[in-house]
């Protein structure tokens, strides 16, 4: 999932303030509260995976606590957590590579779960949905006016400025959740709600034609799933990455041509999307285009951009296009997609007491296909 550090500013600065930040005010943890979550009622107890800044530490990056169940507020849905897939915008948050916006959070943001509480005539109690990365919007903002709501002026992001997925139960805007196809087993539709939402916008904002030759430089979960749209799309597909079992995986999937991170694709690309938070591979995207081509910058956050020679690399009509969170339409679109092409992801799956292991493993891209913990 993800966003312009920009957007992350303003979301600081205006926290709490809107609609779309209601339900923070109930179940967003609390410093002043046992455990570092704040209360929500009398209830059940349940097991969360919690990211608290001051007591994180490279060796546990969350710990599993007990908290209490969050209890229903209007306007959203009370979901039992059935899997939850692991991005590497977890790994940031929780890295610290993205400035905290709350004491402590309970991350994840591919969420699969079934109504327990708040059912409504769309999503009737029972129904398996979807919950991503945009966990809700202010609707009256000139960018959700516009229709780019993914840009809204006043958000929140499940998992970062509200709580998440790495629990038993989480709590959900109802005008956010998706009904989710019913050919999919729980750990592999997880993935597909943020790593394949976020992904198939990638290849949007690319402006990706039919036939067209593209690049993909990283090769993580997002990619490994944007590179069957592309193949359905008659594209060829290049690979840069510098993973072998990621190297593994592309050539498994049918790309035209895979290297390691410092190769150079052996034609030019008419469109590139990147995966990886380096700006160096940005640069070598850019580098790898056709004149008049696109490159599409998948990422949150980079470690830094370095300079390099306009003349040759940038002029010419190439762009550079930043991918920031994704729409509504986004995800209804490409999860309909994901269902008439029978996506079935391969992934790995954690316990929730491992829930640092989890994320680990998308650090260390040891392990194939994508990282998903179930409760």
């Amino acid at each position: 999932m993800r966003s312009s550090l920009s957007t992350l500013s303003l979301l600081q600065k205006n926290h709490g303030r809107t609609r779309a930040t209601e339900q923070s005010e109930t179940v967003i943890p609390s410093s002043e509260s046992k455990n570092g979550i704040s209360k929500v009622g009398i209830g059940a107890i349940l097991k969360a995976a919690v990211y608290d800044p001051k007591r994180s530490s490279p060796f546990r990056l969350v710990e599993v606590i007990e908290v209490p169940r969050p209890q229903l507020v209007p306007g959203h849905v009370l979901l039992r957590v059935m899997a939850c897939g692991v991005c590497r915008t977890d790994l940031h948050i929780t890295e610290g590579d993205l400035p905290p916006l709350l004491p402590s959070v309970i991350p994840g943001h591919q969420i699969v779960g079934e109504v327990i509480e708040g059912a409504s005539a769309r999503i009737p109690m029972g129904t398996r949905v979807g919950v991503s990365w945009m966990g809700g919007t202010d609707g009256d903002c000139w960018y959700c006016q516009a229709k780019m709501e993914n840009l809204c002026n006043h958000p929140v992001f499940t998992g970062y400025s509200l709580n998440g997925g790495y629990a038993e139960y989480v709590l959900a805007r109802e005008d956010f959740v998706y009904p989710l196809p019913g050919n999919l087993d729980d750990a592999q539709v997880a993935p597909l709600l943020c790593a394949g939402i976020i992904g198939f916008r990638s290849l949007r904002v690319a402006g990706v034609l039919p036939g067209e030759k593209v690049g993909l430089f990283g090769f993580g979960s997002s990619a490994a799933l944007a590179i069957r749209i592309l193949q359905f799309w008659r594209c060829q597909v290049y690979v840069v990455t510098r993973g072998q079992a990621h190297r593994e995986m592309a050539t498994s999937l049918g790309a035209s041509w895979v290297g390691d991170e410092d190769a150079i694709p052996p034609v030019a690309l008419d469109r590139a999307i990147t995966f990886a938070p380096s700006g160096k591979v940005v640069v070598n995207a850019l580098s790898s285009l056709r004149k008049g081509g696109v490159v599409a910058v998948n990422a949150i956050h980079l470690d830094q951009m370095p300079s390099f020679d306009y003349d040759k690399l940038l002029w010419g009509e190439r762009q550079i296009r930043s991918v920031a969170n994704m729409t509504r339409d986004d995800a209804r679109d490409f999860l309909e997609l994901a269902r008439q092409l029978q996506f079935r992801p391969e992934v790995t799956i954690f316990s929730l007491d491992n829930a640092h292991d989890a994320l680990l493993a998308v650090k260390n891209e040891d392990k194939s296909g994508s990282i998903v913990i179930v409760p």
